[in-house]
């Protein structure tokens, strides 16, 4: 596992080209929330069109989803292209125990212009159902993006239409968004309230802390299912309302399941 983390962080970092913020002109917002926000930019060298997310970095942290994204090299995740600091507003400043000072980490990625959500959505919007044939395509591509993650330890967290990008012409699809994502390791504890709770395991629900990467292919098939629906397949109010609905279709857990 070690020769592979190390062999696919070794071919992202040798892709990566460290510019600087002179080298982008900055666009339109393609979104913001708490994590930050998004923004279209293009390189002023090549023309390229990019995405760049913008978060407040505290100077007591690293940055766990820079760590995972340079460890990431596969046709369906999204590609890290550079990262660079800015300074932040006064009333934003933060200073670390060594009198650091906070900044702003730019990370520079690939733009992928449409996510599976919106492209289910226009289908639905039309009274139609995404054809079989895209429905198959996606799902393959997210189950092979994610056996990248696997295959190095990494459970991405927030697996969700709204996290994968779809290139309309093509119909290639990238698994985006690692702020949630993490290296698991056996009998370490991690946190259980993650993951958007129509996609979120049953063993989440529950409070578990030492779960596995198994959360996410709970989170693909529930990601399947609405693709197939054109709705989401267990569209809870409530964590107890998610339980309730996924044991109305699926039946009641057995007590092996349980343990």
């Amino acid at each position: 596992m070690a020769e592979v983390q190390s062999s696919s962080a070794e071919a992202s970092s040798s892709s990566l080209v460290m510019r600087g913020s002179e080298a982008y002109s900055l666009g339109k917002a393609l979104g913001a929330g708490s994590f930050g926000s998004v923004t279209l930019a293009q390189v002023v060298e090549t023309k390229e069109t990019v995405a760049i997310k913008q978060v407040l970095q505290d100077p007591r942290y690293k940055n766990r989803e820079l760590d995972i994204m340079k460890l990431l090299r596969h046709p369906n995740v999204v590609e890290l292209r550079d990262f660079y600091y800015t300074p932040v507003a006064a009333e934003q400043q933060r200073t670390g125990s060594h009198g650091e000072k906070a900044s702003n980490l730019n990370v520079v990625m690939e733009y992928i212009p449409e996510t599976v959500y919106r492209v289910v959505k226009g289908y639905t919007r039309q009274q139609r159902m995404l054809p079989m044939v895209l429905v198959k395509l996606y799902v393959y591509q997210i189950c092979r993006g994610v056996a990248h993650l696997h295959a190095l330890g990494i459970c991405h967290r927030d697996i969700k239409p709204q996290n994968l990008l779809v290139d309309p012409k093509r119909h290639v699809l990238k698994i985006c968004d690692f702020g949630s994502a993490k290296i698991l390791k056996p009998g370490e504890c991690s946190v259980s309230y993650i993951c958007s709770r129509y996609y979120r395991a049953p063993e989440l629900m529950l409070g578990a802390t030492e779960y596995t990467t198994a959360i996410d292919i709970w989170s693909i098939g529930c990601v399947m299912g609405e693709i197939m629906l054109g709705r989401p397949l267990f569209p809870g109010t409530t964590s107890v309302d998610q339980l309730v609905k996924i044991i109305q279709t699926m039946g009641p857990p057995t007590r092996e399941q349980m343990q």
